[in-house]
């Protein structure tokens, strides 16, 4: 079997919520534990390592100062100079992934297959994974040739976190075999999302809504359910575009990146485009009257109904339960 790897992504010496659903996503191929590879300046690669060894067997370290700032043409050539020939390369199908992982899979001369949410096994040298087509409205299963390895990104959210032991994996450091680094881009700099009236980033239950809440007059409608539970109102990017809410109210790649406990996805049709903003596996509950939206797939309890009669209903059921609650 080929060999697999985990790219981590990380920010601030903190490693990404993807890095658990890589390595459950690579038990799903080979049984045996994978590798991760985590790439940064000195001070959070070790932060970092040492955080991600609870779940690989291995962790490879590649410290250059040039990698505090992410340039994916700077990692591809690091990853290039250690990832053994024909392995499985394994990373987060989001904004530093989509950038990294294709050109990674020409330098490799590996086959490439992006966005997958499944992974049904090895058939001999065909792993079979399945990704989405046209919005996510058809899964499609895909016969990946790995006889000279592969580059995969996975969408973050699809493979749940196994649960248990830590694993206490050995840190090896492998900044040495890749040596001097040098790009023909460079970094700039960061320009901070504009702050608005609510912070949704702190909020730990969210009534999230999408283009199913059909018109700017139906917000009220999940504000309403958003004051009984004591939640914020978020929404996906149709919304944000046809000015109902700020840009500062987005979940997803374009918009916030959000971690609650509860996500209530109304009117959502859950592109991997939002869902990319969901973060720490929250339980995710789903309305939406297309029986076949990608966002059930996704959902811990899935609703087949019209947001605009469902919620008012869930509203009064709540203020039902608190006034019970109050006496």
């Amino acid at each position: 079997m080929a060999r697999i790897f985990a790219y981590i992504a990380h920010k601030g010496g903190v490693a990404d919520d993807t890095a658990a659903e890589l390595a459950a996503a690579a038990r799903k191929i080979d049984a045996a534990s994978p590798t991760a590879i985590v790439v940064g300046s000195s001070a959070e690669s070790d932060a970092v390592c040492a955080a991600v060894a609870a779940s690989f067997g291995e962790v490879w370290k590649v410290a250059n100062e040039v990698l505090f700032t992410r340039n994916a043409e700077l990692v591809r050539k690091a990853l290039v100079k250690i990832v053994p020939a024909g392995s499985i390369v394994l990373i987060a199908h989001e904004h530093f992934g989509i950038d990294l992982a294709p050109g990674l899979s020409i330098k490799l001369n590996s086959a490439f297959v992006s966005d997958v949410l499944a992974i049904d096994g090895v058939e001999g040298r065909s792993l079979k994974v399945v990704r989405q087509e046209f919005g996510g409205q058809i899964n499609t299963h895909v016969n990946c040739d790995i006889s000279f390895g592969a580059v995969i990104t996975l969408r973050p959210g699809a493979f749940k976190p196994v649960a248990g032991p830590p694993l206490g994996g050995t840190i090896v450091d492998k900044s040495a075999e890749v040596g001097a680094l040098a790009a023909g881009r460079r970094y700039l700099e960061t320009i901070a999302a504009e702050a608005g009236d609510v912070d949704i980033t702190k909020h730990t239950v969210l009534v999230s809504i999408g283009r199913g809440i059909q018109e700017k007059d139906n917000v009220g409608i999940a504000q309403e359910l958003a004051d009984a539970l004591g939640a914020a109102v978020s929404c996906s990017r149709p919304v944000v575009d046809a000015k109902w809410l700020e840009k500062s109210r987005q979940v997803g790649s374009s918009g916030k990146t959000v971690k609650p406990k509860v996500y209530l996805a109304c009117g959502i049709s859950g592109a991997f485009q939002h869902l990319a903003g969901i973060k720490g596996n929250p339980f995710i509950i789903a309305v939406n009257k297309n029986p076949k939206a990608p966002i059930f797939q996704v959902a811990d309890v899935g609703i087949v109904d019209d947001v605009l009669e469902f919620l008012p209903e869930l509203t009064s059921k709540v203020r039902e339960l608190r006034a019970v609650a109050a006496k």
